[in-house]
């Protein structure tokens, strides 16, 4: 079996400047801002890191002392560099002001000129930067941004597709960012269609492929999965999580997967302090990429990407920063959180 150390994973889209007022201060209480790093796939990257597989982040920062920090963010969580581009425009910013008990969390984005958003996709040599890779990693965000984004993302996909590297999508959207006049269903489809694995729910089916299904069916999420699974054959498993939010503190989550033939599901968690939702997301496909490299079977891979969701609930920050080990202790029954020494 190849070696974990041996396992790399590349990612692509936008790294933003997350500023929002410390603790659970609103906008209007702030004196000042706490900031650093994030977005979708940088975060899978950087979780993955965590869990010790190589991983490289492939992106666009505006050529000035902001963009090198960025790249020293993502470099300080052992994220692989050097496909970095540099060029015109700003660094993507966006304000979080994070909820507690009945206070839902706000989020205010300014991207919309932002250097990544610019981004020539001619620039990337995909072929030279897969070499090695054993996987490749998008979220239906990067698509939306720009039409540079989208065809970015659409030649990583048919270069991984000759290489023989499996790729994952993460094809949720926002319908407020597909502002360059494109549409979800005119771009992601031909995105989709270059997936072995695709995480999505019902909904997101929905919206970007007008594959209707019945929201009053029991089974709705096998019925859009099948559905996917049929005009894409490519695709072997598509994955989703169930949360049930009771407040901003406490929401249970569980996670569930359609290999075509048959429905997995996880254990269900039972989040009652949440310290930081953002990135939960990403965590969960963090770990679901890490346990369909590394573990025995589907049903073991969505309880690890279930209990890394889980654990990101307690951690500060976008991405995922706990090892598999503690990620598979949760996994394993332990939600002591006693200190460990």
């Amino acid at each position: 079996m190849e070696s974990i150390k041996t396992k790399k994973i590349v990612t692509f889209g936008e790294v933003m400047m997350r500023l929002s007022p410390p603790a659970n201060a609103t906008y209007s209480q702030a004196t000042s801002l706490d900031f650093l790093f994030g977005g979708g796939e940088a975060n899978v990257a950087i979780s993955l890191a965590y869990f010790g597989i190589q991983a490289a982040h492939v992106t666009q920062f505006p050529d000035t002392n902001l963009g090198r920090a960025a790249t020293q963010f993502l470099r300080h969580h052992w994220i692989d560099t050097s496909h970095v581009f540099y060029g015109d425009g700003d660094m993507g910013l966006y304000f979080l002001e994070k909820g507690a008990v009945h206070r839902p969390s706000e989020i205010i984005y300014q991207r919309a000129h932002s250097s990544f958003s610019k981004m020539d996709a001619g620039v990337i040599d995909w072929e030279k930067i897969l070499q090695g890779a054993s996987w490749f990693h998008w979220t239906g965000i990067t698509p939306a941004v720009s039409q540079g984004a989208a065809d970015g993302c659409a030649a990583a996909i048919k270069a991984a597709n000759k290489l023989g590297i499996i790729v994952s999508g993460d094809i949720h959207s926002r319908s407020s960012l597909w502002k360059y006049g494109k549409t979800q269903k005119e771009i992601m489809p031909r995105l989709i269609e270059g997936c072995d694995i695709v995480i999505a729910s019902k909904y997101d089916v929905d919206k970007n492929c007008d594959l209707k299904v019945n929201e009053k069916d029991d089974h709705e999420f096998r019925e859009a999965a099948s559905r996917l699974m049929n005009q894409f054959p490519r695709i072997k498993k598509v994955v989703d999580k169930d949360r049930v939010s009771l407040s901003a503190s406490h929401n249970r989550i569980k996670g569930k997967l359609w290999d075509g033939k048959s429905i997995v599901e996880s254990q269900e968690y039972d989040i009652t302090h949440i310290v930081d939702r953002i990135g939960t997301g990403d965590a969960f496909a963090a770990g679901l990429i890490y346990g369909l490299m590394n573990l025995n079977d589907d049903s073991e891979a969505l309880n690890f990407a279930t209990a890394a969701c889980a654990l990101k609930h307690s951690i500060e920050g976008d991405a995922n920063l706990g090892s598999a080990d503690r990620v598979m202790n949760l996994m394993r029954g332990d939600t002591s959180g006693r200190i460990q020494r």
